[in-house]
């Protein structure tokens, strides 16, 4: 991996985005966080999901229904129970994604560390 061209990341964000790790519940900057705008890869800035797809799971982490078409890959996680979120661009871990709950109508819920994302704000 070319790391030349991604943003310079914490010990905290390397942790999580490129090895897999997880923030403690609520402990994320944009957990109860609802201002409008977009949310991108903290590593590379890659458009990752829009403010009016996040939602209070009530979870401890920043939930989404749904992502930006494309931006978002699903894969079986390594305890092969889970489905892993990453970014469709430089593949750094984002999170878990659940099915099923029936929290929204799209009945899915993207459970994304606050350290693997960052926030602009926008007109919409």
């Amino acid at each position: 991996m070319d790391k030349s061209r991604y943003n310079e990341l914490s010990p905290d964000e390397t942790a999580i985005i490129e090895y897999k790790g997880t923030e403690p519940p609520f402990s994320g900057e944009y957990d109860k966080f609802y201002e409008v705008g977009v949310y991108s890869c903290r590593r590379c800035d890659f458009e990752l999901y829009r403010s009016g797809d996040k939602f209070d799971a009530h979870c401890g982490w920043p939930a989404f229904d749904k992502e930006i078409k494309d931006s978002v890959v699903w894969q079986l996680d390594e305890d092969g129970h889970r489905t892993e979120i990453v970014c469709a661009n430089c593949k750094g871990h984002l999170g878990h994604v659940f099915t099923g709950e029936g929290l929204t109508a799209s009945n899915t819920r993207h459970c994304v560390n606050s350290l693997s994302v960052k926030f602009r704000k926008t007109d919409v």
